[in-house]
Parts: C-alpha cells; structure tokens; sequence
C-alpha cells in the first residue's frame, strides 16, 4: 500500500456544499477511536510488507480531535503499520482551529503537511457557504501554521459563487498567491445531492450556481496562475515545483492506498473497496469484525475507464507506451484516433509519447474522458 488515508467524520457544522459524510454529534468521538483501533487491528493482519509512503487526515474535520485524541491515532498507525521515514503527513484543518499553540502540537505529533479550508478571503462569502470561520481568521491560520514550522502549507478555495464577481475573485486569488503556501486546490462550487445547498435550492431558498460564471472564474484561475510562482498539474490543484500533494497525486496515478474509518474507500489495484457510510453502520462492521463493507473485483473495462478518467484530469496525462502495455496497441490506437476525430485540437495535446488536456480542455476532463469509454 502507498497511501493511508484517516476519515475523521465530526464537524463543529456542517457547511452547505459538502457532501461528504460528517456528524456533529461529538458524542460518538471515543467510540470511535475504539472502532478506528480495532479496524486497525484487522487491516494490518492483512496488509503486504511494503511502508506507507503518505497518512492523510481528512474528513469531515480532523482538526475538530484534540491533540491527545490525533495522538492516539497516530500511535496507532505506528504501532501497525510500517511508514516512511520520509512519509509526507497532511492534515486538513479549519482556521478558526489553528491557534498558535494548536499549529505547535501537530508539527510535534509529525503531520508535516496543513492543508487549510479557507474557501474564501472574503466574510460575505463565507457566510454564504456557511464557514465559521473569518478572512481574518484565515489569514492568521496561515500565518500561525508558517510559524509553527509548517513550510509545506496548502489552501482551498471555492469559486462559482454567485455572490462573487469576476473582480473579486481575481483580488482572492492575489491573497492566495502572496501567503507563504506551496500548494492551493480550487474547486467550482457544485451541488451534492445529500448536501445542505441541494437542500436550499429544491426549496427555492438558494439559487442554482451559475455554471457560466464558474467557467469565467475558471480561465481567470488559469490565467492567474500563468503568472504566478503556481503550475496547474491537475483540474483543480495548483503548486510551486516539488509542492504537489503526493497523496493526492498517488491517487490519480491508481496507486494502491488503503482507508479508514467510516465511509473509507480503499483500492488495491484489482479491487475497490468501501466501508459502512455512517458512524453506526461503521460500528457494526467493525464488531462484526467485517475488513471492508463492500467490495467490488474491477473488470478489464472498469480499469481502462478509470485510467482514463483520473490520468486526463492531470497535465500529465496519458503515457502511451504505458497504456499499450496495460491495454494492448489496439486500444491505444483506438483513443488516439478517438481525441483526432472527436476532440477539438485546442483541448489537448499529443505527441509521441503523451496525450494531456490543456487547461481549457481540463476544465471538460471527465466529458473528455467520458465520452471516450468502452
């Protein structure tokens, strides 16, 4: 396995875009530890020999545990698992959790990676997406986590809001680029079906995002970081040289990784897997002494189209020697024939030994792909 991933489901609140599975019912927090020990238990029986080479906190909020609670986690892994001595460490944070003192702790607990969800410099903004947090606070998150030693920061941003102007989000993305982060991922504003936003909109309390202005703030994202120290290696990811998220990246390159906690997936390379959806159905698995709640053995199709789909949302695209030894020539020749008679020209590039998307095509990635499945 490459990667661990840690899926810590609290939050103080719960923000009207997300759609992943959270509670903030904090009552559940020991419960869970146990679960997350005992699942630990079981997965390492299992796991090959080979070390982690990245552990990812995400969430929900993981910097909603105290120090105490992150370190029982973290011995944990120790205490199962092998990892890298060079392991890249993330943990996602919101600003309004990191204090000085908080930002001190985790460096001393070994995360060497804060990814922070700042979303928005501006407080209307965040109000709208129902953040806690200020621009102000954001700003000092930052500064508290440089000082504390973390030299390899990452943000988020929203953009697609309908409360923001082109101007504006041009101004946003000026802050961004003069924080002392090696890392920021934007992503448009879409709507989860199981999210507050859906919720809002089916009762006309909200309005739909405007898909226009989205794609108008995404050119204004591409061209803004041409100028900048950024380089965009993925749809919505953005870092200095060296700065990419590996675990990320790991991901789009269908590297094994292996996941934890409730609503976890985890893929082996044949095989993608997923545990139970909410804290209780996750404490039964668990009890049940069950590794996985699901499983699913990935067909020949299955793997053609998901490298399809993960490697062109990358700048790096397709490797074509790569893909004939995995898929045969015949599939190779396909697609290429496929992006020369089906694709506009100025939404990739092709050369002898890659196809990748240029940053308009990106912005149509999963279309792109989609439309080139078996």
């Amino acid at each position: 396995m490459a990667g661990l991933y840690i899926h810590i489901p609290f939050c103080k609140s719960k923000c009207v875009y997300c759609g992943f599975y959270s509670t903030v019912n904090s009552k559940g927090i020991d419960d869970f530890l146990d679960a997350l020990t005992k699942e630990m238990d079981l997965q390492c029986k299992g796991s090959d020999s080979e070390n982690f080479q990245t552990i990812y906190f995400g969430g929900g909020t993981p910097s909603f545990l105290q120090p105490f609670q992150l370190q029982r986690i973290m011995d944990g892994i120790r205490n199962h698992f092998d990892i890298a001595d060079n392991a890249e460490i993330t943990i996602e944070a919101n600003p309004e959790q990191l204090t000085a003192d908080y930002c001190t702790k985790l460096k001393t607990l070994g995360f060497n990676r804060l990814s922070i969800g700042i979303q928005s410099f501006h407080d209307e903004i965040l109000r709208f997406l129902g953040r806690r947090h200020s621009a102000k606070e954001a700003l000092l998150a930052v500064e508290n986590a440089h000082a504390a030693g973390f030299d390899n920061l990452s943000i988020d941003l929203i953009y697609g809001v309908n409360e923001r102007d082109n101007d504006l989000w041009e101004k946003e993305l000026n802050i961004a680029f003069s924080l002392p982060i090696r890392h920021f991922s934007a992503y448009a504003l879409t709507v989860e079906e199981n999210s507050l936003l859906y919720k809002h909109i089916q009762h006309h309390r909200k309005v739909e995002p405007d898909e226009e202005l989205a794609a108008n703030q995404y050119d204004i994202l591409c061209e803004s970081v041409a100028k900048s120290r950024f380089s965009q290696y993925e749809v919505s990811n953005f870092a200095v040289p060296g700065g990419e998220s590996k675990h990320n990246s790991a991901y789009w390159m269908r590297i094994p990784y292996l996941g934890l906690g409730p609503a976890a997936h985890s893929f082996d390379g044949l095989h993608r897997s997923w545990n139970a959806p909410t804290l209780s159905a996750y404490f039964s698995q668990i009890t049940e002494r069950r590794t996985f709640f699901e499983r699913e053995t990935l067909t020949d199709t299955d793997r053609y189209n998901e490298y399809l789909l993960l490697r062109l949302r990358t700048r790096e695209g397709i490797d074509l020697q790569e893909m004939s030894r995995m898929f045969g020539l015949e599939r190779t020749a396909s697609l290429l024939c496929h992006f020369k008679t089906e694709v506009p020209n100025e939404f990739y590039e092709h050369t002898d030994e890659k196809i990748h998307l240029t940053s308009k095509g990106l912005w149509f990635a999963d279309g792109i792909a989609g439309d080139a499945f078996l």
